[in-house]
């Protein structure tokens, strides 16, 4: 089984594969716990388990992915545009709760760390967990975490958001569109986007606006924690 896998498209194709069939499975059954994500995962590293092929191999196709990341990015400024007069009337109201969600993220993973007496290494690797992968690396390895690690915890993070952020805020009654794209931006980055937009383009706008501007919070704040409770 593993010639099959001997080039990085193959890889690719794998995955784009995967993940078409977990989204058709999960708009079919239009569960939470079917997220397309979440599915794609498990089932990736099943095959990869079976196959004996290790993450670096697969990565080489998984690269040609990441280089639609960028683009996918800022094509969010698409939905950002078409709502900017509502976001520019709630922008106090936007910058206090990106502030206030920024750091729940951050204390909710440090402090219970530091209270179980785990690694430093591992307490900074935990603190940016709701934010992309690539700011959370940086932000861990700048202070001394384990980045990997970090990228773990984000996509934990994220498919967790995703699947049951949804059901907790309707069981909170959170249905205003700002309200609930901001929750899921900030607290989920771009997985509970994409969920969001599932919910309206308003919502997946302000998720959008959350998830950047969690992005910068959370940069500026988390070494700010991290030295006063390490």
């Amino acid at each position: 089984m593993r010639g099959v896998f001997s080039s990085p498209t193959a890889f690719a194709a794998l995955t784009f594969v995967v993940y078409a069939a977990a989204l058709g499975l999960y708009r079919r059954t239009r569960s939470s716990l079917a997220h397309p994500v979440l599915v794609s995962i498990v089932v990736l590293i099943a095959i990869l388990r079976a196959a004996d092929v290790d993450y670096a191999e697969y990565r080489r196709g998984g690269d040609f992915i990441m280089a639609l990341l960028a683009p996918a990015v800022v094509a969010l400024g698409v939905p950002l545009y078409r709502e900017f007069t509502k976001i520019r009337g709630e922008a106090g109201a936007i910058v206090l709760t990106t502030v206030f969600g920024s750091l729940v993220g951050i204390v909710s993973a440090a402090v219970p760390a530091v209270l179980f007496g785990l690694d430093p290494a591992i307490v900074v690797s935990l603190a940016p967990k709701s934010v992309t992968t690539p700011i959370a690396m940086e932000i861990a390895g700048m202070l001394g975490g384990v980045p990997s690690f970090a990228a773990v915890m984000v996509i934990l993070t994220g498919v967790l958001g995703a699947v049951v952020g949804p059901a907790a805020l309707h069981l909170l009654r959170v249905t205003e569109e700002s309200a609930f794209g901001l929750a899921m931006g900030i607290a989920a980055h771009g997985v509970g986007t994409a969920r969001a937009f599932e919910q309206g383009d308003a919502e997946g706008a302000f998720s959008s606006l959350g998830l950047c501007l969690n992005g910068l919070a959370t940069s500026i704040l988390t070494p700010l924690i991290i030295k006063v409770i390490l």
